[in-house]
């Protein structure tokens, strides 16, 4: 019998039970598209949260009070837990906890103490301040005060007019350089360059617009304000606490000596001993998108493994649903026998029922993952993965060819004079 005749009594034994047929490869659809898509899924988690994080740059440090600070925290990475704790320390008596202040961020400029830093960004945070222009009103999700050394560190470059200046903090100019949405939501189409808005009721004039950088999760990037320092503290903040200071270093390989030497300076002018608990937090970067990679990757994995149980599911209905087929086909394979059909014959046809239904889900359930993935789940695109989609075609396949295996040897093993006596 040749290979072209076992397929086509293959086909004609799933086509003599459509429905059948269907059921079982719908479990391998569904198996197959759930590992491709919380694959996905997982994949695009880890790309927005890198996205995140690289706004800041991957030689920026987030300086932020352990305790209550004031002032809030700064765009993108300001006032945060997580990340590494200034100096390592972890344990040992607490010390009276001082909030981060001007001085302390002037303190990290002196190039003698903190060589491997580049520029130094103190920030204060108005959250939720209304603007208004012209009887356009929009809550401005973060109101930033800080240097314009800001721009650079955080990496967002102006898309149209011109970034603030020093000449402009010194006088305290009620300047603002807005994001996208802000532009949007205020003007419209209109150009904002140069016109006036209200900020709960201080009067400021834009002079420039950032490039967008598009949402994080629910966080809207675009959705914020920068303003020299005294400005916001003199019209809304207070001179009081800083929410967080910035500091860049002076490249990515000189990111951990600016680390060690922040810690330094701050230590002494809080009054950090070796066995105390730091009053502030360093956040790198650099470390953090490495330990977010890791553990969003560690994530993705069990996702993966916990779809790839509903394969498993899939292949012991294919077993299943075989094992009933021999069993209602018995006697036809008798007949065949008898007649001549040899082993390798009835083993593969039935190896190859199994292993068409496996593969004609597999590759159903990539093609529902791939249109899965062209929608916005919480804000995250899915990404594609390449080698998941291979893997669960594969394995899909793998599932036909093994759980097939031991119906399509019950069948062949059959005796034709017990099988032609079988009703």
């Amino acid at each position: 019998m040749s290979r072209l005749e076992i397929l086509r009594f293959a086909l004609r034994g799933l086509a003599a039970n459509k429905l059948r047929s269907f059921l079982t490869t719908l479990g391998i659809l569904i198996g197959v598209a759930a590992v491709i898509l919380l694959v996905a899924f997982g994949e695009g988690a880890s790309q927005s949260i890198q996205q995140s994080i690289q706004r800041l740059g991957a030689n920026t440090l987030t300086v932020s009070a352990s305790f209550a600070g004031g002032g809030g925290g700064a765009f993108g990475g300001g006032g945060g837990g997580g990340g590494r704790a200034a100096g390592g320390q972890n344990e040992g008596p607490r010390t009276q906890a001082r909030q981060l202040t001007l001085e302390d961020a002037r303190a990290l400029t002196d190039r003698e103490q903190v060589p491997s830093v580049r520029s130094v960004s103190p920030v204060v945070t108005a959250n939720a301040a209304t603007a208004v222009h012209e009887g356009a009103s929009h809550t401005i999700a973060q109101l930033v005060g800080t240097y314009p050394s800001y721009f650079e560190a955080t990496n967002r470059p102006v898309e149209s007019g011109t970034y603030f200046v020093n000449d402009d903090v010194l006088a305290a100019r009620k300047v603002m350089v807005i994001g996208r949405t802000v532009a949007e939501e205020l003007f419209g189409t209109a150009d904002p360059v140069g016109r006036p808005v209200s900020v709960s009721g201080v009067p400021f004039t834009v002079i420039g617009v950032l490039r967008e950088s598009g949402s994080a999760g629910m966080q809207d990037a675009d959705d914020v304000a920068v303003v020299p320092l005294p400005a916001v503290q003199q019209s809304l903040t207070g001179f009081g606490a800083l929410g967080s200071i910035i500091v860049q270093a002076t490249g990515a390989d000189t990111t951990d000596s600016a680390q060690a030497e922040v810690t330094a300076v701050l230590n002494q002018r809080h009054g950090i001993t070796p066995a105390g608990v730091a009053d502030y937090r360093i956040l790198n970067q650099a470390t953090l998108q490495e330990t977010v990679s890791s553990t969003v990757g560690i994530f993705t994995a069990l996702l993966g493994a916990v779809a790839a149980i509903s394969l498993l599911v899939g292949g012991i209905g294919i077993t299943n649903i075989m094992l009933v087929t021999v069993t209602e086909r018995t006697r036809e394979i008798g007949i065949r026998k008898a007649i001549g059909a040899p082993r390798s014959a009835i083993l593969g046809q039935f190896l190859l029922e199994a292993t068409v239904l496996s593969l004609v889900g597999g590759l159903s359930g990539v093609a529902v993952a791939f249109a899965g993935t062209r929608f916005t789940i919480a804000g995250i695109s899915p990404v594609l993965v390449p080698s998941s989609i291979a893997l669960a075609l594969g394995v899909s396949v793998g599932i036909g060819l093994f759980f097939g295996g031991y119906p399509a040897n019950r069948a062949a093993r059959l005796r034709p004079i017990e099988a032609l006596r079988h009703e």
